[in-house]
């Protein structure tokens, strides 16, 4: 065997050991072939050509990323700090290496720049009770853009609206006073109620003969119940010729 064998061997190892590539269920490879893309392989053992091809490895999980505080004037200029959590993955392989430099950063940037245009579009109320209809508003813009780079936008959630203290003070005040009107309003309609009851029970006693006295027999015992009452006890209007008799006096 000559003297240069052992290298050789060594070198072919070395040489076949380069070519092979194992790649995880979640990930992609993109493959450049002297330049050109030959396109995405994997999951599984993929065999390339080594000093030739060059390989780009690719995440298919869900990628969690933070949008930090943005300062956002509303449309009722009001000054708040608005920050978000946007859920994305990669769904093209190829997309996402070729059409953009570095589809993660582009993501984020794309991600700060569309949350601050929308919160900046809605009023101080709507970021405060429709934040699901923002969400959507965001995801739907972000998917869409982010489309041609091979990135599914899955879903964003608005984390956290920064009033300034003076503002809250003044919500607060508002929303104890709206609670006051309310109360009031619920007050007014129940004395309202009561007093058409009551109107209707009236016409009902009065078109009978003697029915306000028997109103007035029924309620007694509840006021003789109470110790220390004083129970005034008025005659019916039917029984006036008899106040002579009870007062003592003779009849002429």
């Amino acid at each position: 065997m000559p003297h240069f064998a052992g290298p050789i061997i060594i070198l072919a190892v070395l040489f076949f050991m380069s070519s092979i590539k194992v790649v995880r269920e979640y990930e992609r490879i993109v493959v450049f072939r002297l330049g050109r893309l030959i396109g995405e392989k994997g999951p599984g053992l993929v065999i390339i050509i080594p000093l030739i091809d060059r390989t780009v490895k690719i995440s298919l999980r869900v990628v969690t990323m933070d949008v930090p505080s943005q300062e956002v004037i509303t449309r009722d200029n009001v000054t708040t700090n608005v920050n978000a959590v946007v859920y994305y993955r990669v769904v093209d392989s190829n997309k996402a290496i070729v059409n953009i430099e570095d589809f993660r950063f582009a993501t984020a940037q794309l991600a700060q720049t569309t949350l601050r245009s929308v919160t900046g579009q809605a009023e101080l109320d709507e970021l405060l009770s429709e934040r699901e209809k923002l969400n959507q508003l965001i995801q739907k813009i972000l998917d869409e853009a982010t489309d041609p780079w091979g990135i599914k936008v899955t879903a964003v959630e608005i984390k956290d609206v920064g009033i300034p203290e003076l503002l809250q003070k003044a919500i607060s005040r508002q929303a104890t006073a709206e609670r006051e009107r309310r109360a009031i309003i619920v007050q007014a309609e129940g004395e309202k109620e009561a007093a058409v009851k009551l109107a209707e029970a009236a016409e009902i006693l009065n078109s009978q003969e003697g029915g306000f006295y028997v109103r007035l027999l029924r309620s007694i015992p509840e006021v003789v119940s109470q110790q220390g009452s004083i129970l005034a006890f008025p005659l019916p209007m039917e029984l006036r010729h008899l106040l002579p008799v009870l007062k003592g006096e003779k009849e002429e």
